[in-house]
């Protein structure tokens, strides 16, 4: 437990941004991965020492679909990693659906690193059924199966299932979820022609972290976790 001997929510984001959306509401407290699966694991299981007994996975994620544009909202009914499937908490997924009304219940996809081209995406949308895929949700699940804490899942689509990424998005990400512009722009300087590309994924990711940021504000306290209230 904390030093207070208070519960609090764990919400498990890649970026630094969007854990300082998590951390708006009370009770939350937000860890970053930065596609570092080993140091968030790490990370996670310190936290839920500490007192953490539920564990969400918010944020942005990639569309795998076809039909979902930037900025649209689902929320796991289960994530699929490999050959795993995990299945979220109901009643808080329930919940989330609830207050947000306008997300979709979906499977999302884990992923070891990002999905750069659309063909990577329709591999999982075909094989696996998922409409969304991001590099959190499967540790979070594998975490809290392994702990008995309920997880739920709640992401924004950022880059539609159309989209590739410039090499330049992905190497501006730092390990603890910062964004590195020395290395967006030292990218870009070696290929120019990202730029175009890269303005329309920052477009969209804006889109996607304004719609997270609604979503924050309408689940409130804990998150749409009401056993914190």
């Amino acid at each position: 437990m904390s030093d207070d001997g208070a519960r609090f929510l764990i919400a498990v984001t890649g970026l630094r941004a969007e854990a300082r959306i998590a951390e708006r509401s009370a009770g939350v407290r937000a860890v970053a991965g930065g596609g570092d699966a080993a140091r968030l694991d790490k990370l996670v299981r310190q936290l839920a020492a500490q007192g953490g007994d539920a564990i969400i996975s918010f944020g942005i994620a990639a569309g795998l679909a076809p039909d979902c544009s930037a900025g649209a909202c689902v929320v796991g009914r289960e994530v699929v990693y490999e050959d795993c499937s995990y299945s979220a908490d109901p009643a808080w997924t329930g919940s989330i659906k609830k207050l947000i009304g306008c997300a979709e219940l979906v499977t999302i996809a884990g992923v070891d690193r990002p999905l750069t081209c659309p063909s990577e995406k329709q591999v999982l949308y075909q094989t696996r059924g998922a409409v969304a895929a991001d590099m959190e949700s499967h540790v979070v699940a594998r975490i809290a199966a392994e702990l008995a804490l309920p997880f739920a899942v709640l992401r924004v689509i950022a880059d539609p299932a159309e989209r590739a990424l410039p090499q330049a998005a992905i190497a501006g990400m730092k390990a603890d979820g910062g964004v590195d512009v020395g290395a967006v722009l030292a990218s870009l300087a070696t290929s120019p022609g990202q730029l175009s590309g890269l303005i329309r994924v920052a477009v969209e990711a804006g889109r996607a972290r304004a719609a997270l940021f609604r979503c924050g504000d309408l689940l409130g306290s804990g998150l749409g976790f009401r056993d914190l209230s």
